[in-house]
């Protein structure tokens, strides 16, 4: 892939190679790289923006981020800039206005029966709060970013990408060696566009608007008893939702659709509904009409801070791999804010590639490890979109027709319960794959994300995700001493270093004797958990417990060549 580039002015100065390129510096591209730096990876990050976001943007983050964020020690201090935003545990429902009667109640309380199956709760945070935590907590790792710079030019060869980069102050250019490139830049991404990489789904939903305000009086009495998270409004003027801060008094308000929907007639020649078509020709005025519309108080005093424009859709990309360059986060799909997926997808995406390219980098893994990143997230991608464009369908516009849309999957299905298939889990015999299932159901069944359980460690309360995120590890049940064993002899001739625990030990002690049911297994039976906190293998009992297996497990799930009759052996152990 070559991007254009004007042939005047001097050739860009050279600059030493790079492990890792990072093209957008917002939520996605600065998780790439807090994630790679975790793993101790090098990269660099370029954002053409001055610096993190500066709207609220993207603010419910699931139970799976929050999970990713505790792994890298970030859920604490992002849990406490979540309290100062927003209440806790607050619901999402339907009303007239913010003064009218209440239509619907979507979701009562955010964590409802979270406890169950995380040591972790969902979170309402604003993009441009958490960002500043992100970029924090990746520099103190070491991460390299730069701001005001825009990557400009891509060429691809068997051996890297050249990629220059083009400061767009000065208009200096430099011209950077990458190994890799992750194209986080953002849902029109050039380098999806230059890369010809095509797209599907529902395409444009709406031009949509966020109005950014501040009531000159006190919100709270239109609030009284209403369990404060998302307000989504459904009244003859608009379609839309509040986000309102923990005072009330300030957030924004997110318009899709203005006017009677119930018509069926589409402006000729133009992709959307008339209703659909909010953004076009807004002014402050019309703005502020909507504003008190959906406060339900027609003469609120009311300061709009700011008017942001901008399309709801519902695609993804053909692909998420062009060789040596990977898109992430709306680069590879891009979601209506309805379910709060967008941001979430994004941190996944890039959370599953960074440890795939730690052990490619180092050597550790083969080259094909990186291509169970399209295999695993494309379909989770996909289904994200659908699910966020149902939702959109169901709480929003009902015109589009529910037969347009797949029927709602779960949230905690959605959240924890996503499945991969690919050549980095090893499945059990017999057992069809499946894109989703509710976390109760799981038990541990390879592909999916391991199950929480609680354990004691030296008197301290953790959580088995508490043991995943940097190296592969093995679980052994109470009587798994040949596992444990068997992986421990393997570990002295693998190119890893799996971390190995006996769980009902000295070291992990079984608070409630959880785990062998939780994970699917007898007590003499073992798990592999990659460093992304998925099952990757599993055997229920003590059967084929060797060094061999272990060996050839490891080489199987990091896509080194091993002899092709080892590798049908793979999965001895596994029932």
């Amino acid at each position: 892939m070559q991007a254009e580039r004007s042939p005047a002015g001097p050739p860009p100065d050279a600059e030493d190679e790079i492990p890792v390129l990072i093209v957008g510096g917002s939520l996605v591209g600065l998780s790439a790289t807090l994630f790679l730096r975790w793993h101790g990876i090098d990269s660099l990050t370029v954002e053409r923006h001055s610096g993190t976001s500066i709207r609220a943007r993207a603010g419910h983050f699931h139970l799976r981020t929050v999970e990713i964020l505790r792994s890298v020690g970030l859920e604490e201090v992002v849990r406490r800039a979540s309290e100062a935003q927003y209440h806790p545990d607050g619901g999402i429902n339907n009303v007239e206005s913010l003064a009218g009667r209440e239509i619907g109640n979507f979701i009562p309380n955010l964590n409802a029966g979270v406890t169950e199956f995380s040591p972790t709760v969902r979170l309402f945070i604003n993009q441009d709060a958490l960002e500043p935590l992100i970029r924090a907590r990746a520099e103190e790792l070491g991460a390299r970013l730069r701001y005001r710079t825009e990557c400009t030019s891509l060429s691809q060869d068997v051996d890297g990408v050249t990629a220059v980069l083009t400061d767009l102050d000065s208009g200096h250019e430099t011209a950077v060696r990458a190994r890799y490139v992750i194209a986080a830049d953002g849902n029109r991404s050039p380098i999806r566009q230059r890369l010809g990489i095509g797209s599907h789904g529902h395409g444009l939903l709406s031009n949509s608007i966020t109005i950014y305000f501040r009531a000159g009086a006190d919100l709270g009495p239109l609030l009284a008893g209403r369990n404060q998270g998302v307000h989504y409004v459904t009244n003859p003027v608009l379609r839309g939702f509040f986000r309102l801060d923990r005072s009330g008094n300030a957030g924004f308000l997110s318009v899709n659709l203005v006017g009677d929907i119930s018509r069926p007639e589409i402006v000729a020649g133009y992709p959307l509904a008339p209703w659909a078509n909010v953004a076009e020709g807004i002014t402050e005025q019309r703005a502020m009409e909507l504003l008190r519309a959906a406060i339900g108080v027609p003469d609120m005093p009311v300061d709009i801070e700011d008017i942001a424009t901008w399309r709801a859709v519902a695609d993804g990309a053909d692909r998420y791999q062009d060789g040596r360059v990977f898109l992430a986060g709306d680069s590879a799909h891009v979601l209506p804010p309805n379910g709060g997926y967008g941001g979430n997808a994004g941190v996944q995406d890039a959370h599953n590639l960074a440890w795939k390219l730690s052990l490619v980098l180092t050597g550790a893994a083969g080259p094909a490890l990186l291509r169970t990143y399209d295999a695993e997230r494309r379909p989770v991608g996909d289904l994200t979109v659908e699910q966020a464009y149902a939702r959109y369908v169901t709480r929003v516009a009902p015109y589009l027709g529910l037969e347009t849309a797949q029927p709602l999957v779960d949230d905690f299905e959605m959240e924890i319960g996503y499945r991969y298939s690919s050549a980095a889990v090893i499945p059990e015999a017999g057992t069809a794959p499946q894109l989703h299932e509710h976390p109760r159901e799981s038990h541990g069944r390879p592909g999916g994300r391991a199950p929480h359980v609680w354990l004691d460690r030296g008197g301290t309360r953790v959580s088995t995700l508490d043991l995943f995120g940097r190296n592969f590890v093995l679980l052994a049940g109470p009587r798994g001493q040949a596992w444990y064993a068997a992986a421990q002899d393997a570990a002295r001739r693998l190119p890893i270093a799996p971390d190995i625990y006996l769980i009902g030990g000295d070291e992990l002690a079984d608070m409630e004797d959880g785990f062998p049911d939780g994970y699917g297994i007898s007590a003499a039976g073992a798990v592999v958990v990659r460093p992304d906190g998925f099952v990757a293998w599993r055997a229920v009992d003590a059967t084929d417990s060797s060094a061999a297996t272990m060996e050839r497990v490891f080489s199987t799930l990091l896509c080194r060549e091993i002899d092709p009759g080892e590798a049908a052996q793979a999965a001895p152990g596994t029932r």
